[in-house]
């Protein structure tokens, strides 16, 4: 089928510099959409406009930073115009158990992830009312299947959702929809990372089908780039996790009788290995313990 076109329309996407974000913002430039690609790796940033057209822009800018997101979306809109479509897509995690986890980085996943989003709402959302736009919250099979040895994303993922759809019915009547974007495990540098944990692989390995595979990451993307063309209320990126909204009340029960089985066949491996993956996953994850760490010298 053709896709949709975004012609004359202005995306703004965070978390673009690489991943899901990064290729979203491809997606929808090819669609015809002007993007604003926000991040915090300036070099991806430039690399991933560049493939976006020559009107593409990028702004470094750390989502749990409230005023710097204002800050972007006044010069997005001093640039641009108008701002009619934004995708909350900026995310990081951390695997292994709860209490072997380092406290500051769980700390980290639920300010970037649920705190960040917020942040960038607020920011956007008076450019969106004027647009009557579009906002597209990114959660994830997560907020679905709250799994173990995942707390701290499960947790920001499931808030994310709540957010969303509790803030649709706040802006409706001022033009705006809100969407919420589920993704199942996706060919990304963060799950990749993720991988490279062997109990966790592992692990996941163990998960029930379809759970338990990665997709690949284009046809992910265009799914999201198809809801954000019909500005719908699910979007979802591989076509299976539309039946399990109708089991997700089923499945914590589910995971409740499995999940300690198969924790207690790795618990060994997991307590010796559990130093090795207190920190964020990922180069994403690192480039926000970089982002950090030069913020900290800064001041």
């Amino acid at each position: 089928m053709p896709k949709q076109s975004l012609a004359g329309q202005v995306a703004v996407v965070t978390g673009a510099a690489r991943g899901v974000g990064a290729e979203l913002a491809r997606a929808l430039s090819a669609r015809g959409a002007t993007v604003a690609l926000v991040g915090l790796e300036p070099k991806e940033l430039e690399r991933a406009a560049a493939e976006c057209g020559p009107d593409a822009g990028w702004w470094e800018a750390d989502v749990t930073d409230l005023a710097a997101l204002r800050s972007v979306a006044e010069q997005v809109v001093d640039r641009y115009g108008r701002v009619d479509v934004v995708v909350a897509n900026a995310g990081i995690a951390i695997g292994g158990s709860f209490l072997d986890s380092d406290p500051e980085a769980f700390q980290r996943v639920i300010e970037v992830n649920l705190l960040g989003s917020t942040s960038t709402a607020r920011a956007f959302l008076p450019a969106l009312i004027a647009s009557r736009g579009y906002l597209l919250q990114i959660a994830s099979l997560a907020s679905m299947t709250p799994a173990p040895l995942m707390t701290a994303y499960c947790a920001s993922k499931s808030g994310v959702e709540a957010f969303a759809h509790a803030l649709r019915g706040e802006v409706a009547n001022q033009g705006v929809r809100v969407g919420v974007g589920y993704l199942s495990w996706t060919d990304t540098d963060m799950v990749r990372g993720a991988d490279e944990d062997d109990v966790m692989r592992e692990m996941r390995t163990h998960l029930p089908w379809p759970t338990n595979r990665t997709y690949p990451l284009a046809p992910a993307v265009q799914r999201i780039a198809d809801g954000i063309a019909r500005r719908s209320v699910h979007v979802y990126a591989q076509g299976w996790l539309r039946g399990y909204q109708l089991i997700r009340g089923q499945i914590p029960l589910v995971l409740g009788r499995i999940a300690p089985l198969q924790l207690r066949a790795i618990e060994p491996r997991l307590r010796e290995t559990a130093d090795a993956r207190r920190g964020l996953v990922g180069r994403g994850g690192a480039a926000d313990e970089q982002a950090r760490a030069a913020r900290k010298v800064g001041s």
